[in-house]
């Protein structure tokens, strides 16, 4: 999968150059690994990592 991650919330990207979820426009395209939540509410996934919005996000983001 190819993209650009906030590196603020580490949502995955696919077009623009601002963060639709927290407004920064840090992002890289240097990241491995995602997770896709698909209920934030109810995974215990996005809980532990403290994700509160259904979406595509980075797990690793390299420096």
């Amino acid at each position: 999968m190819e993209g650009k991650v906030c590196k603020a919330c580490r949502i995955l990207i696919t077009h623009g150059d601002k963060c639709p979820l927290c407004g920064s426009t840090e992002l890289t395209t240097k990241w491995s690994s995602y997770a896709i939540v698909l209920n934030a509410e109810k995974s215990d996934l996005a809980k532990k990592l403290g994700l509160k919005v259904n979406s595509t996000f980075a797990l690793n983001i390299k420096s």
